[in-house]
């Protein structure tokens, strides 16, 4: 492997970002490596391309050839396919993972964890905007696992833009809402109130 070149696209690659075809196929099993569970594949590039890490065309033609090599496999995660790495993967990623600066492999873990944590989100919990006449949405949140509906909340909202922020901030951590309302309604009543 030559790890000294820049042979891979750069569109879209910001400074300290990889344009090396052998780095980012190398990326791919450190991540799939120490996140140690399936990632679904729009995820794992999601999080390379929101990081500017590698580009895209690159990143995914890298993943393609190691699926093809035997590096990494796909795997079921729940109905949703997925990616894992294989032993073969492993290993090459324990042996030349100092290869790639920390700060992209940090970077890139903890932007992998962020998207997992949402996509696991998005699939167990439910947002539904309904337009109202006034101009206005009911939005009803559905907080819930896989035996149990936790919540329903239905609360008005002034507009259509006012709709998808409170739906992109409860399903960046469903459970904080869910805390927070449950503290509120449980909370002892003051004297006087």
């Amino acid at each position: 492997m030559d790890f000294h070149s820049f042979d891979a696209f750069n569109a879209g690659v910001k400074a300290g970002g990889l344009r090396n075809r052998s780095e980012i196929r190398l990326l791919v099993c450190y991540l799939l490596s120490a996140v140690d569970a399936p990632v679904e594949r729009d995820v794992l590039v999601n999080a390379v391309i929101g990081e500017g890490l590698a580009n895209f065309f690159e990143l995914n033609e890298a993943i393609d050839e190691l699926l093809h090599t035997g590096n990494v496999q796909t795997a079921d995660d729940g109905g949703v396919e997925a990616l894992t790495a294989t032993d073969a993967g492993r290993h090459s990623a324990e042996l030349l993972e100092t290869t790639l600066p920390r700060s992209v492999r940090e970077q890139a873990v903890n932007a992998t964890l962020r998207l997992m944590k949402l996509a696991r989100n998005r699939r167990q919990n439910h947002v539904q905007i309904d337009a109202l006449p006034d101009g206005g949405c009911n939005v009803t949140f559905l907080l819930k696992d896989e035996k149990t509906e936790w919540m329903r909340l239905t609360m008005y909202v002034a507009d259509r833009l006012q709709a998808e922020t409170v739906r992109a901030n409860f399903l960046e951590d469903p459970v904080k809402l869910y805390a927070g309302i449950l503290d509120a309604l449980t909370k002892p009543a003051s004297p006087g109130e």
